[in-house]
């Protein structure tokens, strides 16, 4: 079963070796979350083509794409559109044009599903964002109502404090910490002093 037990927290659980068709350079690409082993994973996920709200995040995350890769990323933007859509989409707006990673087609809900993104009664999936480590662990989890747009800059600071304390264990990044800023050594001398 490739579904995750959504009473329990994502955070923490092995992401299922999912497949799925992805448009990815201008042409049809069949992938699977294994593909991306050994390298960090930001699954984005996204109501629909054709919208408002998407284009302005992934045109943010494509200008982002190149940072993101050199700290051993792949992003993968997520629908329920066809990779055929995905193409109409990418050929006639300026802002996907500008998209270069996969945009991943989930018609049948397969992944929006398996990480309780998925609106069963419009058959799209909300605004989740997952980041993956290296092993395929779920690092981080968050999901938006389709009303609220993300920040990429906030995405890449998720990853990074991720990659910070993988390693560096004992150490943990407070609310805001961007890399060479201080992090914290949880202990009893802490206690009441923060």
């Amino acid at each position: 079963m490739n579904e995750l037990n959504l009473t329990m927290p994502l955070v923490g659980k092995k992401m299922p070796d999912i497949a799925f068709d992805a448009l990815a350079n201008d042409e049809i690409k069949k992938l699977k979350v294994s593909d991306f082993a050994g390298k960090w994973l930001l699954l984005v996920f996204y109501p629909g083509d054709f919208t408002f709200i998407c284009p302005t995040e992934l045109r943010e995350l494509a200008a982002m794409y190149p940072a993101f890769q050199k700290i051993n990323v792949e992003v993968v933007g997520v629908s329920t559109d066809s990779v055929f859509v995905h193409k109409a989409w990418h050929d006639s707006s300026k802002a996907i044009k500008e998209v270069n990673f996969p945009l991943a087609a989930d018609p049948a809900g397969i992944l929006s599903r398996c990480l309780g993104v998925y609106l069963e009664n419009d058959g799209v999936a909300l605004r989740g964002t997952f980041v993956i480590d290296p092993d395929g662990i779920i690092k981080s989890a968050e999901v938006n109502d389709n009303s609220i747009g993300r920040s990429g800059a906030e995405m890449m600071r998720k990853v990074q404090a991720a990659q910070y304390v993988m390693t560096h264990p004992g150490e943990v990044c407070p609310m805001n910490w961007k890399p060479g800023e201080s992090t914290l050594k949880p202990g009893l001398d802490l206690v009441g002093k923060i």
